[in-house]
């Protein structure tokens, strides 16, 4: 299996703050163009800005996340970022519902048994 992870910017902000939208407008071609050569059968947004970003969407990642978009060629699950659940201790056991969902829709893509 193989897993390819991206950024929405190139480089990080100051400070880390959100991305502004200048940035990621600068950036987007970027990875854009990144998924479109790996062609990826799924794409796992991990947070609020690259799902907010990819989406084109305002809508809190609470409403998004455990969700399946369709992404140019790829279905696309919103989950919580990493840093977020080290935050959030309680978003963890969902988080690991919406990664056992990723591995059920792999197991159905590439046509074998789900291990869970």
């Amino acid at each position: 299996t193989q897993i390819y992870i991206a950024n929405i910017l190139k480089c990080r902000p100051p400070d880390n703050r959100d991305p502004l939208p200048e940035e990621s407008e600068a950036c987007l071609p970027h990875l854009a163009e990144q998924i479109r050569l790996i062609a990826p059968p799924f794409v796992v947004c991990l947070g609020r800005i690259s799902a907010q970003i990819l989406l084109d969407t305002k809508t809190p990642i609470s409403k998004l996340r455990g969700k399946w978009y369709e992404f140019g060629n790829s279905k696309m699950l919103v989950t919580f970022h990493p840093a977020a659940l080290l935050r959030n201790p309680e978003w963890k056991k969902d988080s690991w519902e919406d990664l056992k969902d990723l591995r059920r829709q792999f197991d159905k893509y590439h046509n074998r048994p789900s291990k869970f």
